[in-house]
């Protein structure tokens, strides 16, 4: 199993920017997927999940309306689309096998940093 997160960066809150998490080594379509995000000094926090076929989506309340998750099972890649950044987003984003707090792999994860 790997999972490999991409598209983190620095940006201005306000901002968006679009991760993205390639899946490889299962398959794919048969899992749920998470976001889970960890803060500086700070624990795991879960931010969404999506269901396998991707009709189902949930979201931590400090992302709903802001953050949308998303799939391709054509492409076995996960989505996060985050718009209106807030600095307490900043954190290292990492995808997930499973729902939430059922993960059993992790991808390395990507940066965000929101700060002017």
């Amino acid at each position: 199993v790997q999972l490999v997160e991409s598209g983190g960066g620095l940006v201005q809150p306000g901002g968006s920017l679009r991760l993205s998490c390639a899946a490889s080594g299962f398959t794919f379509s048969s899992y749920y997927m998470s976001w889970v995000r960890q803060a500086p000094g700070k624990g795991l926090e879960w931010v969404s999940d999506i269901n396998s076929g991707g009709g189902s989506t949930y979201y931590a309340d400090s992302v709903k309306g802001r953050f949308t998750i998303s799939r391709d099972n054509a492409k076995n890649t996960l989505y996060l689309q985050m718009n209106s950044l807030k600095p307490e987003d900043t954190a290292l984003y990492y995808c997930a096998r499973g729902p939430m707090e059922e993960y059993d792999y992790w991808g390395q994860g990507t940066q965000v940093t929101v700060s002017s």
